[in-house]
């Protein structure tokens, strides 16, 4: 009987199915996020047409990020409990509708309704369901896995702005909406169909040195979730997780505007989520392999570095090479933060109740990634600039630092 377990493991005698699971996550979280990191591209032209503040057009970005962060707890239990397949299926349909809904907006209660709330909802799938079904299918390679399927967040980057931005200019911001929600709606669902929960449904175990006794590791080990929300522990990681939110969206958001102010043309300015986006892939992917060696706490420290000097550089900078120069800093930093938070929570807590735990810490986020793009379009409303905004953001991204001097790697006990 332990041979056959342990050739069920074996990569010589059968294919991991959890490569699959990696494959199909990577394009989801791809389709996704390419659609979410689109807004920016399409700020200018609603902004234009309806003539509201930026706070106003950026309000509905906070609202679906507060809605990401809501669901997710949700959204994290229900793959515990359920799988990620009926999660992601639930969701590209929610994300699908949001968008071609989009295209028939004509008031700010249609714009909030329909991004705010149904492009919101379907993002809450879009990470915590699939990170942390990979942590279950690998035990060994865990951070590289992770890193590998978080870059679908920077390929999203460096696709969805660019095909958004050739979209636009030939039929519109309104039936552009419409062709992205088509798409991404087939390629979710579709997609969806090949995740399974874990390992044992399809008679394998986790990828691992040892895989009957990491099989009961995984299984039993680790705390509930009343049990991590008691220690400091899990509170010190929340609010590197807000930090890392504001961060990110702000510039996510912001930074095709701003180019924009600078005088730089549209498409060009198009091209630096793009860049941020490969220099996530980059990043998520160099970073999670480093982690597998280093520890993921020292990367989440890293990458917060990294991202302080990227936003410090933003706020005198005039030139284009020099922006793009900021960005990728950024993009290859913020993807380091990116690819800790699933492994550092499997380290911290187990995997009990991994999702869930995820889903909650992943309001942190969403509390960051609401506040950040609105209050930045609120100061550049007030001061004209976005001088302000970039100076406060880095004041944060500093506190992400310090927060993750205070994380410690060993389990945090219930």
């Amino acid at each position: 009987m332990d041979h056959q377990k342990m050739r069920e493991t074996d990569p010589g005698k059968k294919f991991f199915y959890g490569y699959t699971i990696v494959g199909a996550s990577l394009i989801i979280m791809s389709a996704m996020w390419g659609g979410y990191y689109a807004f920016g591209v399409f700020f200018k032209p609603v902004l234009n047409e309806f003539g509201w503040t930026r706070a106003m057009t950026s309000g509905a970005f906070s609202l679906a990020s507060l809605m990401n962060g809501l669901l997710t707890i949700g959204m994290g239990w229900l793959t515990d409990r359920f799988g990620p397949r009926v999660v992601m299926t639930l969701c590209g349909l929610l994300l699908g509708l949001g968008f071609i809904m989009m295209s028939q907006v004509h008031a700010p209660l249609h714009f909030y309704l329909s991004y705010g709330v149904l492009v919101g909802a379907g993002m809450s799938g879009s990470f915590v369901p699939l990170i942390s079904t990979v942590s279950k299918w690998f035990l060994k390679r865990r951070s590289l896995m992770t890193g590998i399927v978080a870059a679908g967040t920077g390929a999203g980057a460096l696709t969805g702005p660019v095909i958004a931005s050739m979209l636009i200019p030939l039929y519109g911001w309104r039936a552009s909406y419409m062709i992205m929600g088509g798409v991404l709606l087939s390629i979710i669902i579709l997609f969806a169909q090949l995740i399974k929960k874990d390992p044992t449904q399809v008679g394998q175990l986790p990828w691992g040195e040892n895989p009957i006794e990491l099989k009961e590791k995984a299984k039993n080990d680790g705390l509930s979730m009343k049990e991590a929300l008691s220690t400091s522990q899990f509170w010190i990681f929340f609010a590197t997780g807000s930090c890392y939110g504001y961060c990110v969206f702000t510039i996510m958001v912001h930074i095709t505007p701003h180019a924009i102010e600078l005088g730089i043309p549209s498409l060009l300015a198009a091209k630096l989520i793009a860049t941020i986006g490969g220099l996530g892939i980059l990043g998520k992917v160099f970073w999670g392999r480093v982690g597998d060696t280093i520890g993921d706490r020292q990367i989440l420290m890293i990458g917060f570095i990294f991202t302080f000097v990227a936003l410090i550089c933003l706020v005198p900078i005039k030139t284009p090479w020099m922006l793009f120069g900021a960005v990728s800093i950024f993009g290859f930093g913020y993807g380091g933060i990116t690819v800790s938070h699933s492994p550092l929570i499997a380290e911290l807590f187990g995997l009990r109740s991994h999702g869930l735990i995820f889903g909650v810490f992943n309001i942190s986020v969403m509390i960051g990634s609401a506040t950040g793009p609105w209050l930045t379009g609120y100061l550049f409303d007030l001061t004209g600039s976005y001088r302000i905004g970039f100076l406060l953001a880095s004041g944060i991204s500093l506190s992400g630092i310090i927060l993750s001097l205070f994380l410690k790697t060993k389990r945090a006990a219930g």
